[in-house]
C-alpha cells in the first residue's frame, strides 16, 4: 500500500463540489484508494464519506492508494489539491 501526507489549501476545504471531483478522479483507477484525517479512514470513492471528514483549509490528510494504478491515483489527487480544485 502506497501513502502520500498533503495539506488542504484552498479556501473552502474540501465540501460538495471537491468531494465529487475526487470521487470522478479515482473512478478512474483499479486502485482501492482511502483517505485518513486524523485517524478517520473513509472510501475515497464515496462523496458522503469524504465530506464526513470535515476537511478545512489547512488540514492534513493521508491518501493510502493499494493496486497496479495506485502511483498514478494518488498522483492525480495530488495535482488536483495541488490546483485547488479548479476553484
Amino acid at each position: 500500500m502506497l501513502s502520500k501526507k498533503v495539506t488542504v489549501t484552498n479556501e473552502t476545504g474540501i465540501h460538495a463540489r471537491p468531494a465529487s471531483l475526487f470521487v470522478q478522479e479515482f473512478n478512474k483507477y483499479e486502485a482501492e484508494i482511502k483517505l485518513d484525517k486524523d485517524g478517520s479512514e473513509v472510501n475515497a470513492k464515496s462523496i458522503m464519506g469524504i465530506m464526513s471528514l470535515g476537511v478545512g483549509q489547512g488540514s492534513e490528510i493521508t491518501i493510502k492508494a493499494d493496486g497496479d494504478d495506485a502511483q498514478d491515483a494518488i498522483d492525480a489527487l495530488v495535482e488536483l489539491i495541488k490546483n485547488d480544485f479548479g476553484e
